[in-house]
């Protein structure tokens, strides 16, 4: 019998190593939509916690704490070679970061906390849940995941549907183990030890670890930021990967331990760029490029997007806001058009794009901002908002 995680590749062997944790009852198909891009800078490694896909149920034991799941995620990168490496991680695969984050800061070179929680309430729940689910298996908890995870109007996706198919497919006796351990855990005080870069992200309608958790993290946790995500639950990088995306790459391309040559750059700012402004547009700006215009986009791959575009002091969003700001005082119309898509995707609503060109009106001028409304309501109408 086999004594690791089950897990999944990606990625360059050479590339630096970046590990994935899901969340509880999910498998690791929960980081589908991030992993193409992500692979791209790095070799990727995805895991399924004891007892959920393809892991074996006997890796944990009733009465289970986070300490031994994050042991068995310090022994898979061992298997694999790997030593420092950047970690993210949903919910219960968060808290797991976290516990590595304090207790082995030797290995963890950044940290992206998703929808988690340093504390997630009383343990009385989880006992309750776990006793249910050895009772009864884990259909019943299956039965209300999908409203705990999504908002309603993603309920009904096939992504959604998957996972749910996932938790009913989850041993119950490991899955309780995995309760177990979520009342056993509380790591609040231990915040302020993390020395890892680290960035926090969270569903603002996530009614299983709301908002207010993830402020607790980002202020427990030195020099952490904070994302919050726009319509979306307890599975945001599921929900609205877009947004998601952005900010992990933000987070990785910036990480000092990153190669600092061009090639790093150029591989980080595509990376990046396509998160950003989509694959179909860069696809075309590649395809129409020519021996002349190559060095250009040479250029702004880098230093735009490599340089500019992956520093850590500004979230995607902030980015976007200043990037519409600009090109509606410099009339740049196709440009504008471009990035009031990107800003979509940066995770910015339609009532926010509103805001920052209505805020333009005033510092840019009435005739700018005219023209630059006739524009974002066209795209937005192709969007679909």
């Amino acid at each position: 019998m086999t004594t690791l995680l089950h897990h999944r590749v990606d990625g360059g062997e050479a590339a630096p190593p970046l590990i994935l944790g899901p969340s509880l009852g999910t498998s690791l198909a929960v980081w589908d939509a991030q992993v193409p891009a992500l692979a791209r800078t790095h070799r990727v490694v995805r895991y399924d916690l004891p007892g959920h896909g393809d892991s074996p149920a006997q890796l944990v034991q009733a009465g289970a704490t986070v300490a031994d799941l994050g042991r068995l995620v310090l022994e898979l990168a061992d298997s694999l070679g790997i030593g420092t490496f950047a970690y993210a991680g949903v919910s219960l695969g968060g808290a797991v970061g976290t516990w590595l984050a304090v207790n082995h800061p030797d290995r963890v070179r950044s940290l992206a906390l998703l929808c988690t929680s340093a504390w997630f309430g009383e343990p009385a729940g989880w006992q309750e849940r776990a006793a249910l689910v050895r009772a009864k298996g884990t259909d019943p908890v299956a039965d209300s995941a999908a409203g705990r995870w999504f908002t309603p109007d993603f309920v009904g996706e096939p992504a959604a549907e998957a996972l749910v198919a996932d938790m009913r497919a989850a041993d119950a006796e490991a899955y309780a183990a995995c309760c177990d351990a979520l009342a056993a855990f509380d790591l609040r005080a231990e915040l302020p030890e993390i020395s890892a870069p680290t960035i926090v992200i969270a569903g603002r309608e996530d009614p299983a670890t709301p908002p207010a958790h993830a402020r607790e993290l980002a202020d427990g946790i030195l020099g952490a930021s904070l994302t919050e995500v726009a319509h979306a639950s307890h599975l945001a990088n599921v929900e609205r990967p877009a947004p998601v995306l952005a900010a992990l790459l933000g987070d990785f391309a910036a990480n000092p331990g990153r190669p600092n040559d061009d090639g790093a750059r150029y591989g980080a700012g595509m990376a990046v760029r396509r998160a950003v402004l989509g694959d179909a547009h860069v696809d075309r700006a590649v395809a129409r490029t020519t021996a002349f215009t190559s060095v250009f986009q040479d250029f702004i791959t880098r230093y735009a997007w490599g340089e500019i575009w992956t520093r850590p002091g500004l979230s995607r969003k902030t980015r976007s806001c200043i990037t519409l700001t600009a090109l509606v005082a410099h009339g740049h119309h196709e440009e504008l058009a471009m990035h009031v898509r990107a800003a979509l995707r940066n995770g910015l609503t339609p009532d926010e794009i509103q805001e920052v060109l209505l805020q333009s009106a005033i510092y840019c001028g009435v005739p700018a901002a005219n023209a630059a409304f006739a524009i974002a309501n066209r795209i937005l109408e192709e969007e679909g908002h």
